[in-house]
């Protein structure tokens, strides 16, 4: 077994292992406030959309859980944003086992980090790293609900939307306010947007972009490709959105808001679609430009071996720079002084091609199972698949099949499309032996 047992299938079985864990506790009546169970497949698709941190949810649920049940989907939660791997090898720290080649080999490919030597430490620092964040966004949060909903309410609330918005969840408890409300009531607090923001942005950077910072010192010039990467799109992909939604969404979504409630709803909207799943404005008043521009933003997703899911920041940063030079004419990719190698830009474009193809037959199936509108659609599948959590209000109508294609989704975006292809397939090197070239027309 041990043979045939890969990193990728280990990824793979170990976060679907979690999700049906999680879907039998959360079928307890203790976890849920009218003390009935709650139907399997509706656990299944809860503790999925936990664990592979996506946040489309059936329930409201504050609403549906108790405080138990609020506990098992925040746990689970923090094993899909840090990675099983990662707590398994807390746990055999903690134990005093020796950590060997194969667990390091298994750790290295869950955060993608790349290499081998110092991952027990990155791991040391990545633990360390989030509670110290959590810790903080849990005191800003309570700051703010603590003088709504009491001393332990508001703290709980403080530590509950902290784990979720660095974990790139979008779960949240606001249901005390109004079912399905998200963070709509706190559209123009500042303290709120600006630390949930925050949460998710560093959440979604990625594991090795913290560690290649403060390395570095914070020095932009001595940052590895990739980091630099990561922080110049992250930048851009947060500027230009939030100038679009202003504009859209002025006189749209926007409309009867003061000046400062449009800024921070801009860039809120920019922010959170790609793979956050919180809200300060319903999606379902959004206009079809800032419909079509959150999905393009789900699609993209968060970097690299980070919290988020999505096709991911860099291979969306690789496709663009990959056209940009075809279109120049230029046989190599460069970026800032550095030439990305062949072989990358054919995994960009595979893994893209295959993610939107996903995305799109799942669409096609769901509309085929019931009536549903191509936007909402298209928006629900890719948001499970960028492992987003908003929704145009079709979650909770979805039909069993529905939901099933859904949970499926949520679990590719998680781990990887490219990842669970290369699990379940036997993946073998290329052949030695090539065939005679022969030119196709393009274009």
């Amino acid at each position: 077994m041990k043979r045939y047992m890969t990193p990728a299938r280990l990824f793979t079985l170990g976060f679907a292992l979690i999700i049906l864990v999680g879907a039998g506790l959360l079928c307890l009546p203790a976890a849920n406030k009218l003390g009935q169970p709650i139907s399997f497949i509706n656990a299944l698709f809860t503790a999925g959309s936990a664990t592979c941190v996506t946040g489309l949810a059936v329930y409201d649920t504050w609403s549906q859980f108790t405080v138990l049940g609020q506990v098992i989907i925040i746990l689970l939660i923090q094993l899909g944003g840090l990675g099983f791997m990662t707590f398994a090898i807390l746990l055999s720290m903690a134990s005093g086992r020796r950590i060997g080649l194969r667990e390091r080999i298994d750790i290295s490919e869950a955060i993608s980090a790349g290499r081998l030597g110092g991952v027990v430490k990155l791991v040391k620092r990545i633990l360390l790293g989030t509670l110290l964040i959590e810790v903080t966004g849990a005191v800003l949060l309570s700051i703010r609900f603590i003088p709504i909903f009491g001393a332990g309410t508001g703290v709980w609330y403080g530590v509950f939307h902290s784990i979720s918005a660095f974990c790139n969840a979008g779960f949240d408890l606001m249901g005390v306010l109004e079912p399905g409300s998200s963070l709509t009531h706190f559209v123009g607090d500042p303290l709120v947007n600006v630390t949930i923001m925050l949460l998710i942005i560093l959440g979604g950077l990625g594991f090795i972009v913290w560690d290649d910072v403060l390395t570095k010192k914070f020095r932009f010039r001595q940052l590895a490709l990739h980091t630099k990467i990561v922080l110049a799109f992250t930048l851009g992909a947060i500027i230009v959105p939030s100038i679009l939604f202003a504009l859209t969404e002025n006189s749209v979504a926007f409309a009867g808001m003061s000046g400062g409630e449009k800024a921070l709803a801009s860039v809120f909207c920019a922010v959170t679609p790609r793979t956050a799943g919180f809200s300060t404005v319903n999606c379902a008043d959004l206009s079809s430009g800032g419909v079509t521009l959150t999905t393009l933003l789900m699609m993209i997703g968060a970097g690299s071996g980070s919290t988020g899911g999505g096709m991911k920041i860099t291979t969306f940063a690789v496709l663009a720079l990959s056209v940009a030079a075809y279109c120049r004419n230029r046989r190599d990719v460069n970026v800032m002084q550095r030439r990305i190698d062949a072989t990358i830009c054919r995994r960009a474009f595979c893994s893209a091609l295959l993610y939107i193809g996903v995305g799109l037959l799942a669409s096609y199936v769901i509309m085929c199972i019931q009536p549903l509108g191509v936007k909402e659609a298209l928006f629900e599948c890719f948001s499970a698949l960028g492992t987003v959590g908003l929704t145009l209000g079709a979650t909770t109508g979805l039909t069993t099949a529905s939901k099933i294609v859904i949970i499926l989704l949520m679990y590719a975006g998680r781990v990887g499309s490219l990842t669970l292809f290369m699990a379940v397939t036997d993946f073998k090197n290329e052949s030695l032996a090539r065939y005679p070239e022969e030119p196709v027309i393009i274009g």
